[in-house]
């Protein structure tokens, strides 16, 4: 059996640049994993994928991203037998966090070891790619910079973690509509997040200045997301904003301290949220080797 903890991420900025003639949108972003996590067994059988989960609101057929990673893996690689997998599902869908995604990723990355498919990592990358724009990502984790439409990931080195209090709204954002319903002006030539990307160690001073342009095209909650901006701002935030498509706001504190205490305060209002902090590359990478080595290929099960 091998475990997999799948963080969540928050998006350090989001620009629009236009629409693709593919048909998606040309963005620019900072991905940066969280310590907010789903948390996935996984255990070999003789055929078939099955998925259970904690969350009765989610699907468990191949509307799943999670069986659907499990169906494209064995199908590229022939595999013959199955998997049951267990979704212990913590973080919430339609809030812009990337559970689904990285619930995805992580599920490549543990039937790649427990079926012994020996897939290259630009394998598990294509297969990614196909899955949904975000789960590249979560292949590398810790921070990188995505462009095109979002599944080009060139991982950064951020030289700090930021603490963050994360606010869970009580409603969802549709990124179809929300990239939809969004106005595109920007150029180029008029873009932050490249700049900062290339030179983080002042990012504290860069994130200051960051926007995620999906915000203004919230439609008619767009004012939610901005009183809750100015809430986290209010609560000692150095800067705020909305992660992905939404519907979830996230503030970035000097300390772990001051987030937790953001955080309670914002319990007390009643609305939901958590103090968590950013997880590095080197930290993700560690976790989850550590998880992988629970099942040595050697003994892995036959196909």
């Amino acid at each position: 059996m091998i475990r997999l903890r799948a963080p969540a991420k928050v998006n350090l900025g989001l620009e629009v640049l236009g629409r693709r003639e593919d048909g998606y949108h040309e963005i620019r972003t900072i991905l940066s994993t969280i310590d907010f996590c789903d948390e996935l067994t996984f255990e070999g059988t003789d055929s078939g994928i099955q998925l259970t989960t904690t969350d009765p609101a989610l699907g468990t057929g191949q509307e799943n991203l999670v069986v659907r990673a499990a169906s494209l893996l064995a199908e590229a690689s022939g595999y013959r037998g199955g998997a049951a997998i267990h979704l212990e599902k913590r973080v919430p869908s339609g809030k812009g966090l990337g559970g689904g995604s990285s619930d995805a990723a992580a599920t490549l990355v543990a039937l790649d070891r427990l079926w012994r498919t020996r897939a290259s990592s630009s394998d598990l990358h294509r297969l990614a790619a196909r899955i949904g724009m975000d789960v590249p990502f979560f292949l590398y984790g810790g921070t990188a910079l995505a462009v095109a439409r979002g599944d080009e990931v060139y991982p950064l080195q951020m030289p700090f973690d930021l603490s963050i209090a994360l606010i869970l709204p009580d409603f969802s954002i549709s990124t179809a509509e929300a990239y939809d319903n969004l106005r595109l002006t920007k150029r180029e030539a008029g873009l932050k997040l490249p700049h900062l990307a290339w030179n983080l160690p002042e990012a504290r001073v860069g994130l200051l200045e960051l926007v995620n342009d999906l915000e203004r095209a919230a439609g008619g909650r767009f004012d939610s997301i901005q009183e809750y901006k100015k809430l986290l701002l209010d609560l000692g935030a150095t800067s705020s904003m909305m992660s992905g498509s939404g519907s979830s706001v996230f503030g970035i504190f000097h300390d772990e301290a001051s987030a937790g205490s953001a955080a309670r305060s914002l319990g007390l209002r009643g609305i939901r949220a958590i103090a968590t902090r950013t997880l590095s590359y080197g930290a993700y990478r560690a976790e989850r080797l550590s998880q992988l080595s629970t099942l040595p290929r050697e003994r892995a099960i036959e196909p």
